[in-house]
């Protein structure tokens, strides 16, 4: 990745290119910010100016993930009762070079485990660790690029914050992650945190105006529902949606507390409809839970005439948009976005899904029906 293919972020390029040419690079740094910023590219482009500076012909190989000193550790499931990221390298190689800018849930989707949690074990940190006590062969530097560090489990942390306590000489640790909140306080204090911004809305536009052939319109529309997140924006501009299976299952779920108050039998829809949600991964969850927070708020500014600020509608199935937009006001958006809160915390700190979604479908019934 060259920092040249990496959409906007300038300001933190040049800063990073200078902390590199002023011998200021810290030993080990957080990048933080989501996937669709660019905070993986500019982690690669960030290293692969450090190898280039060591040894010119190094540039090539970082570009396709196969340096020798450059090691990555990122998030697997258990296969045969072993959870190394080695065993699944390939894997993660082919996504990257398809799309660097890939997301988590991207990452379960190409493994096909959208059932299975995936995690940064403690045996990967033994194995890096391994690694580590190797001399570089080349010489220089040793990288370890850490993507999504936020899904160590407790046992990995404890050993990666000891590996970050006394690394071996001439190492460098790189950790990216979309927020700090599942990161331990004592990783924290020991990493140089490097903030990655959401895009600007001109360069994504851009970005998207030079690598896609769809009209100038259809672009600003994409950029507006991308909200400075370049995967998602690709994803809307190849399936034109950024996701149907959100929208059906918001659909259903709103007209579903609709009927319960009429008729309770619809209740039992409403049990389905969270078992079903309930079986994807935790991570899956959590975006549907952002995804029906979004849409009420926007539900909220349609119904108080802000229509130039709502960049999206669900117009599905024959979802009547601006009849349940008349539903949603200052009397009940304050409750629903803090059930969603509370379900988002619940799955954090592992409750039981089936539960935590029975319970955020049926408050809806009642939290919809109150008046203004």
């Amino acid at each position: 990745m060259n920092w040249e293919n990496i959409a906007g972020q300038e300001n933190l390029k040049k800063l990073l290119k200078e902390s590199i040419t002023e011998n200021r690079v810290s030993h080990a740094q957080l990048f933080l910010g989501k996937e669709g910023y660019g905070t993986f590219p500019m982690v690669l482009a960030y290293a692969k100016e450090i190898f280039s500076r060591e040894n010119e012909h190094a540039a090539s190989k970082v570009e396709h993930l196969n340096h020798l000193d450059l090691h990555f550790s990122f998030p697997v499931f258990t296969d045969n009762k072993n959870s190394l990221s080695k065993n699944k390298f390939e894997d993660f190689r082919e996504m990257i070079m398809a799309s660097p800018y890939a997301s988590y849930d991207d990452w379960t989707a190409f493994l096909e485990s959208e059932n299975k949690q995936l995690f940064i074990s403690a045996d990967e940190i033994d194995d890096q660790n391994q690694k580590f006590a190797l001399k570089s062969f080349e010489g220089g530097t040793k990288i370890l690029i850490v993507w999504r560090a936020d899904k160590m489990n407790v046992a990995a942390a404890n050993k990666f914050l000891k590996f970050l306590e006394e690394p071996p000489a001439k190492t460098l640790i790189l950790l990216t992650a979309e927020t700090a909140n599942d990161i331990l306080p004592t990783i924290l204090s020991r990493t140089q945190i490097v903030e990655v911004p959401r895009l600007n809305d001109e360069d994504l536009e851009n970005y998207l105006k030079k690598n896609a052939s769809v009209s100038a319109e259809k672009i600003r529309e994409i950029v507006h529902e991308a909200q400075g997140d370049l995967n998602d924006a690709l994803k809307i501009l190849n399936s034109g949606h950024k996701s149907d299976e959100f929208e059906k299952l918001f659909i259903q779920w709103v007209r579903d507390a609709f009927m319960v108050k009429k008729k309770p039998q619809f209740l039992k829809s409403i049990i389905f409809w969270a078992r079903e949600i309930a079986g994807w991964n935790r991570e899956k969850q959590k975006n549907f839970l952002n995804y029906c927070s979004e849409i009420f708020r926007l539900a909220l500014l349609q119904n108080y005439q802000s229509e130039n600020l709502v960049y999206k509608k669900i117009d599905a199935d024959g979802f009547n948009w601006a009849g349940f937009s008349k539903f949603i006001s200052g009397a009940n958006i304050e409750n629903i976005l803090e059930e969603i809160n509370t379900a988002d915390l619940h799955l954090t700190r592992n409750g039981n899904p089936k539960i935590v979604w029975t319970d955020l479908g049926i408050k809806l019934s009642r939290y919809i029906h109150k008046n203004s």
